[in-house]
């Protein structure tokens, strides 16, 4: 019974595969002939299906440049991104794109000890760095024993020192993986999906407002309280907006 019913699932699988491939087809198609809504509709129809890929989001973001919906646009190539963040093409589009949003945000460049970190940190994974602690912790453990049975001098030195950087590897490798999952929890975009948005001090409709937000602005969401987002920039200016305002990345 139960292989019947894995057979039943893997084939309405490879049908809900096939059918999404010829509504992709389909809807590439109808890009080529300038329907662009009608494009759109059906890459979007194919999202509904939770079957997402750098192509989907990236023809999804071309569709909509070419109907001047910059907020669409902006979502989602950064969601090709986010599944391609190597893809030259992609990241060409987003510039063109971003080229299109009103607000001239300046980033607050990181410098000294905290550019060294974030550049460390970013080079790997929170998996690869776990996985270089993993290989620091056994080559640890081998060179420590082969220190301890060892019977040459030189081998018994050559054997504490591999075993002592092992585990300094093992140590920092540890470290840069906590440091990065938490980079990783906290990094939360969102992109103003409305013309413009109001940013209040804060989270009330009566509070000061401080400066405003315009369709297709990435930021980073800090904190929710019932219907509003604290936000902040990348000039780490922060306010309160509408949470209906921005989508989520």
């Amino acid at each position: 019974m139960r292989a019947i019913i894995i057979v039943l699932v893997c084939c309405f699988s490879l049908l809900g595969f096939s059918q999404n491939n010829q509504y992709f087809e389909e809807a590439n198609a109808l890009y080529s002939n300038g329907k662009y809504a009608e494009a759109i509709d059906k890459y979007e129809f194919i999202l509904q299906s939770k079957d997402h890929s750098a192509e989907l989001y990236f023809n999804l973001g071309n569709a909509n440049y070419k109907l001047n919906n910059i907020a669409p646009t902006i979502y989602y190539y950064e969601k090709a991104l986010q599944l391609s963040p190597n893809d030259k093409e992609i990241k060409k589009n987003l510039s063109f794109a971003q080229n299109m949003t009103i607000d001239a945000i300046e980033k607050t460049p990181d410098v000294g000890f905290s550019k060294i970190v974030k550049r460390t940190v970013n080079i790997f994974g929170t998996d690869a760095w776990a996985k270089i602690a993993i290989g620091g912790v056994i080559l640890f453990v081998l060179f420590f024993l082969m220190y301890h049975f060892s019977f040459s001098t030189s081998r018994k030195r050559i054997a504490f020192i591999v075993s002592v950087l092992s585990l300094l590897v093992a140590c920092f490798s540890v470290a840069m993986a906590f440091h990065k999952e938490n980079f990783e929890n906290n990094n939360n975009p969102a992109i103003v999906f409305v013309q413009e948005s109001k940013v209040k001090a804060e989270a009330n409709k009566t509070s000061e407002e401080v400066f405003r937000l315009h369709e297709g602005t990435k930021i980073q969401v800090i904190e929710t309280y019932e219907d509003w987002s604290k936000v902040q920039l990348s000039d780490n200016s922060t306010g309160w907006v509408p949470s209906k305002d921005i989508k989520w990345l």
